[in-house]
């Protein structure tokens, strides 16, 4: 099953056909993506007897975030084998963070620039689908809605210039999240471990890579954050990125206003933002 937000309201989608949830349920189910994460199994169950082909066309310019509007966003570092690591490989649990979901956009939404050294970071991206706390990594998988395409855009001065590092802060500047676009269950996926991801800075390809070389998996990501936190419905973990960072580059390389960066992860789509001009003062 394939599920996209369109213009605020959850529809099921093949191709170039859609079935608005709501409207094929008979008001069954609600239109808003969040009230459906809140059911998804129920939904789920439901739409084995749906015809998606004999839907309508759908506008991908419609397109917005899968989960809008999580409660909570993880975000993991240095969780790659072929990255030059910003912290030391982790041993028993992953380097975890937050992006503020004031952040979290759709695929295709314009990010402003606020600095002068802002960075790509392509990942895959978790969408929890029940609510799950202390979770054994053998049963993860069945807490996860499915998976979509991020880009954990990160400004560097601030997330790591100073004496303390702030990571949450430098990757939730408006936009910093885009994801999409659109919500994919595992089953989908002829191997949800094994997904190829890629970034591309207007035509160049800056990172290429495949899923199996993640540190921590997605099943033991879900396990371990639920260790310690309680995962609710819609909330989503973006897993890490491989090399090919603009900071790693020599010298670095960062994002100027008219580029566009094009993500893209196997089995899903990709994103396609535009960096813009500030959106305000710009930060010193």
């Amino acid at each position: 099953m394939r599920m996209a937000n369109l213009a605020g309201r959850a529809h099921l989608v093949a191709g170039d056909r859609s079935v608005d949830v709501a409207r094929a349920s008979g008001g069954r189910f609600p239109a808003d993506p969040m009230a459906v994460l809140d059911r998804w199994a129920e939904v789920v169950a439901w739409s084995r007897d749906v015809d998606v082909a004999a839907g309508a066309p759908w506008d991908p310019a419609e397109l917005g975030a899968p989960s809008p509007r999580p409660r909570q966003v993880f975000a993991v570092a240095s969780n790659y084998r072929d990255r030059p690591l910003v912290l030391p490989t982790p041993a028993d649990l992953p380097v975890t963070f937050t992006k503020f979901p004031a952040c979290v956009v759709g695929p295709y939404a314009d990010v402003p620039l606020p600095t002068d050294t802002v960075d790509w970071e392509v990942e895959l991206v978790v969408v929890i689908g029940r609510a799950a706390h202390r979770v054994p990594a053998a049963a993860a998988w069945d807490v996860v809605a499915g998976v979509t395409a991020g880009q954990d855009f990160s400004e560097r001065t601030l997330q790591l210039g100073g004496p303390a590092k702030q990571f949450s802060l430098g990757k939730s500047f408006p936009a910093f999240g885009p994801t999409g676009p659109v919500l994919v269950t595992p089953d989908e996926l002829a191997d949800r471990d094994d997904l190829g991801l890629s970034c591309r800075v207007n035509g160049e390809t800056v990172q290429d890579a495949r899923t199996r070389q993640l540190i921590f998996p997605v099943a033991e990501l879900v396990a371990r954050l639920s260790g310690a936190c309680a995962l609710l419905p819609g909330d989503l973990i973006f897993t890490g990125t491989p090399g090919g960072m603009g900071m790693t580059m020599t010298p670095p390389r960062y994002l100027r206003v008219g580029d566009e960066v094009v993500s893209h992860i196997e089995g899903i789509g990709g994103l396609r933002n535009r960096c813009t001009a500030p959106d305000g003062i710009p930060l010193s």
